[in-house]
């Protein structure tokens, strides 16, 4: 049983909350453009769709993340705020973004 000394005070008459209230993380700033690329670069040359340059936060990031995965039929992840997908959907992907209204490049050969 807790004495009183061990309880975790959220607010107090004398200053009010004690703790601060998380806040979400800010969007990452860039230049507005969405990049479409394919890397294999430490895949043992399995190609993936990279997407990076979404001005979103991360929650937002993993959800179109699932929306696009979902509409290549692959698997896929976000990582440091790039959108990895797993195979080689560019075309796909800067079709559907473009719909989404972010302007699109392709980056890359």
């Amino acid at each position: 049983m807790k004495s009183f000394g061990d309880l975790d005070i959220v607010y107090s008459t004398d200053r009010g909350r004690v703790r601060p209230e998380k806040q979400k993380p800010a969007a990452p700033k860039g230049d507005g453009i969405v990049r479409v690329g394919r890397e294999t670069k430490g895949r043992k040359g399995k190609g993936m769709t990279v997407v990076s340059g979404v001005p979103l936060h991360p929650e937002g990031l993993r959800d179109l993340a699932k929306q696009l995965k979902q509409k290549c039929g692959t698997g896929g992840t976000v990582k440091g705020g790039v959108i990895e997908i797993q195979g080689d959907h560019r075309d796909l992907l800067v079709a559907e973004l473009q719909a989404r209204g972010y302007t699109v490049k392709r980056a890359g050969g």
